[in-house]
C-alpha cells in the first residue's frame, strides 16, 4: 500500500504567512500597549539619526551621481543626464537598505530591555520556552556587538550589489529595488530574531540555520517588514510590531507552536491584560 506524504506547501504560500506575522505583531499594541510604546522610543531615537542621514544624501544627490558616472562627461546632454539619473537611483535604492538594516540593528542595541521585554510578552501568551541562564550584560553585550556587525558586513556587501544592479538598462530601477526589499528582507529578519532566538539559547550561526529551513516564510516577513519600514515614520511605529512578529516567527520556524498546549490551545493576544 502507498502511503502518500504530506503536501509540502507552497513557496509562495510560506512567503505570505510569513508577512503575515508582521501584521500580527501589530496586534500587540492590543495587549501590552504600554510596551510597544515604550518600544517606540528608541526607535524615534534613532530615527531622527536615520532620517538626518537620507535628508543629506538626498540633497546632494545630483553630486553624487555625478561623481560616480565621471565616464558620462563628454556623452550627449540627454545620454550623461539618463546615466546620471539612473546612478541616483541606484544610489538612492543601496542607501536605504544600508540605512534601514543598520537602522534596525542600532535600535535593537539601544532598545534591548523594551524589546525582550515585548519578546517575552509574546512569549507568555502563547507558551514561553525554557529560561536561559543569562550570561551577563558585558558577555551579552559583546556577542551582541560581534553578531550585528557579522549582520551588517553582507549588507554592505548586498549594498553595492543593489548599487550595481541600477545601472542595468530600463529594468535596472526594479531589479535593484527587488532585490533590495527581498535580500535585504532577509538580512533584516535574521537582525530582527536576535532577541527571541537568544532567549532560547540560540545565536547567530544556529539563528540562521533555522531560518533557512523557513526560507520562504523568513523572507515574507523580512520583506514586508522593509517595504513598511519605508514608509514615513513607520518604522518608529512598526519596530515593537516587528519584534512582537520576529517572536512569532520564530516560534513557527522552531515548531513551537504545533506542540501540545502551545498555539492551539492558547488564548487570543488581543485578549490578554497587559504584561508588566
Amino acid at each position: 500500500m502507498t502511503t502518500l506524504s504530506p503536501k509540502r506547501p507552497s513557496a509562495i504560500r510560506e512567503f505570505f504567512v510569513g508577512a503575515s506575522f508582521l501584521f500580527r505583531g501589530f496586534r500587540t499594541w492590543i495587549s501590552a500597549p504600554r510596551l510597544m510604546v515604550l518600544g517606540m522610543v528608541p526607535a524615534a531615537i534613532v530615527g531622527v539619526v536615520a532620517i538626518a542621514v537620507l535628508a543629506t544624501l538626498f540633497a546632494n544627490i545630483q553630486t553624487v551621481a555625478a561623481f560616480i558616472t565621471p565616464f558620462a562627461n563628454d556623452w550627449s546632454e540627454l545620454a550623461k543626464g539618463a546615466t546620471q539619473f539612473a546612478a541616483g537611483l541606484a544610489v538612492v535604492l543601496a542607501s536605504i537598505l544600508l540605512v534601514v538594516n543598520t537602522y534596525t540593528t542600532a535600535t535593537l542595541m539601544v532598545g534591548d530591555a523594551f524589546y525582550r521585554k515585548i519578546s517575552a510578552h509574546v512569549d507568555a501568551v502563547y507558551g514561553a520556552p525554557p529560561a536561559q541562564q543569562p550570561l551577563g550584560f558585558w558577555k551579552d553585550f559583546r556577542r551582541g556587538i560581534g553578531e550585528g556587525v557579522r549582520v551588517l558586513i553582507p549588507t554592505v556587501g548586498l549594498a553595492i550589489l543593489v548599487l550595481i544592479l541600477g545601472f542595468i538598462p530600463v529594468v535596472g530601477s526594479i531589479v535593484a529595488a527587488t532585490a533590495g526589499a527581498l535580500l535585504g528582507g532577509w538580512l533584516l529578519v535574521v537582525e530582527l530574531g536576535n532577541i527571541p532566538f537568544e532567549a532560547r539559547g540560540l545565536h547567530l550561526t544556529a539563528r540562521r540555520r533555522a531560518l533557512r529551513g523557513s526560507r520562504a516564510r523568513a523572507v515574507g516577513f523580512g520583506a514586508a517588514t522593509y517595504l513598511v519600514f519605508l514608509i514615513p515614520f513607520g518604522a518608529v511605529v512598526a519596530m515593537p510590531a516587528a519584534l512582537a512578529g520576529a517572536t512569532l516567527l520564530t516560534r513557527s520556524v522552531r515548531g513551537e507552536d504545533a506542540r501540545p498546549g502551545a498555539l492551539n490551545n492558547a488564548p487570543d493576544p488581543s485578549e490578554q491584560p497587559p504584561e508588566d
